[in-house]
């Protein structure tokens, strides 16, 4: 790999550049701004990479779809990745301007730089460069690139389950979401994702409180003692059935969690608090990963303004996020979470789903996935840490249930990226070896 490495190495400058012009397009799926100027500015670095690349039509966002077959290779790998960025709000926050790339000690400050733009851009400078020094690929590439993740994905399940020849491949290779901080991990799957918005109504508008209060419905408050049936005191999800299905850890499992580096005084210090958990590897992360979880994502009611305005609001509302791992149902999920309200005389309590992703894994010793760890390796002079898989969600499980593929995700922003904050970060160390980590990647699968 040393050719290729020389090559990434002569090419540093001319690699930041372009990603600084990739970030410096909006691309919010969110608000509709610039997403579709974005996959026409991949498109045309895919073309420039040597990449036979197309923008595909979805009923949303476009997929910008390109590939490098190779004549003879044995192995294909999809590489998944998404073009779109969240909303930059709140904007005072930001140190410079989400959409004007700063570089500062050794990091590219931009919305998008570590969620996704970044480390999807590495997986394509990769196959520049194995195409510039080697002439071909040891293995055929294919790439799919979506808008629509920041979103949910929502038109995404549609476009793979239309296009499952196109997509045909041994495994996906992705990036996403942070390292650890200690050095590099690779993970081989997510928990899982129930996204439900909870509303309580009462009268036709806001009430005087004092000319209302006792004798008008109190929404805010219903909605509250609903809220806070879904646990039990000691912090265990309340609805019943909500634990019934989730799959017991494996021994490897176990091993890995033990495996991961803990300092509980970094992880409290990222926090600002304690942990609401053990403060050992084995606690901390267990709860992290493959146990699931139930929040409150947003509650809001009546006036927020400064001073005092003394009405009963008319109206409250929740988000709730449940991160739901294997072999955890969404569909069922949400049932019980409504059957469990209902039981509980909050019946009357609007339930709307709002997004909905089932878990997924591949097993952590599939070979390859250890050619990937190989990879991961030779880019960054150490083995990187195995984490059976994320604590968020990717639309996973359309690769590994859908069109039944291993799927191993290297990520190659910061454990400190702050993605879907202000000030999100990718460092130049982890972009560059994200483009070795995916190049030696090829060659890797391709002797499996």
């Amino acid at each position: 790999m040393k050719d290729v490495f020389q090559y990434v190495e002569a090419n540093r400058g001319r690699f930041i550049a372009e990603l600084l012009t990739l970030l410096r397009q909006p691309s919010i799926s969110a608000q509709n701004v610039g997403v579709t100027e974005c996959a026409e500015l991949v498109l045309r670095f895919m073309s420039e990479a040597g990449v036979d690349a197309r923008l595909i039509p979805t009923a949303g966002y476009p997929v910008v779809f390109g590939q490098v077959l190779a004549p003879g290779a044995a192995r294909t790998v999809l590489i998944y990745g998404h073009y779109d960025v969240q909303p930059p709000e709140p904007l005072e926050e930001w140190k410079t301007p989400p959409f004007e790339p700063s570089l500062r000690n050794g990091r590219i400050y931009a919305r998008g730089a570590g969620d996704n733009k970044g480390q999807m851009f590495a997986h394509l400078k990769a196959v520049e460069a194995v195409l510039q020094t080697r002439g071909r690929l040891p293995v055929n590439v294919k790439l799919c690139f979506e808008g629509e993740e920041e979103i949910s994905s929502r038109n995404l399940p549609g476009f793979v389950g239309a296009n499952r020849e196109l997509l045909a491949a041994d495994m996906v290779y992705a990036s996403d979401g942070p390292m650890h901080a200690s050095g590099p991990i690779v993970f081989f799957g997510c928990r899982g994702l129930l996204y439900l918005e909870l509303t309580a109504r009462g009268a036709k508008r806001d009430l005087h409180s004092g000319n209302y209060g006792g004798v008008a419905p109190a929404p805010a408050a219903h909605l509250a003692r609903a809220l806070a049936s879904l646990w039990t005191d000691r912090g265990k999800v309340a609805v019943g059935g909500f634990y019934d299905r989730v799959r017991k850890p494996s021994r490897a499992d176990r091993r890995a969690l033990q495996a991961i580096p803990f300092a509980a005084k970094s992880v409290r210090e990222d926090l600002g608090c304690p942990p609401a958990t053990a403060a050992d590897a084995g606690g901390y992360y267990r709860r992290l990963l493959i146990q699931p979880n139930l929040n409150i994502a947003g509650l809001t009611a009546g006036y927020q303004g400064p001073g005092s305005k003394t009405i009963i609001p008319h109206m409250a509302r929740a988000k709730l996020d449940a991160r739901l791992v294997m072999d955890q149902d969404p569909d069922e999920i949400e049932d019980k979470i409504r059957l469990h309200l209902k039981r509980r005389g909050f019946g009357d309590i609007e339930v709307k789903r709002l997004g909905a992703v089932p878990p997924s894994r591949t097993p952590m010793d599939h070979p390859l996935g250890r050619a990937v760890v190989r990879a991961v390796k030779q880019a960054w002079g150490r083995r990187p840490i195995l984490f059976p898989n994320l604590g968020g969600t990717i639309p996973d499980y359309l690769f590994t249930q859908v069109l039944g593929l291993p799927s191993v995700w290297v990520p190659y922003a910061p454990h400190d990226e702050a993605n879907h904050a202000p000030n999100e970060s990718i460092t130049i160390e982890g972009f560059m070896n994200g483009i070795r980590s995916t190049a030696a990647g090829f060659f890797e699968i391709a002797a499996v």
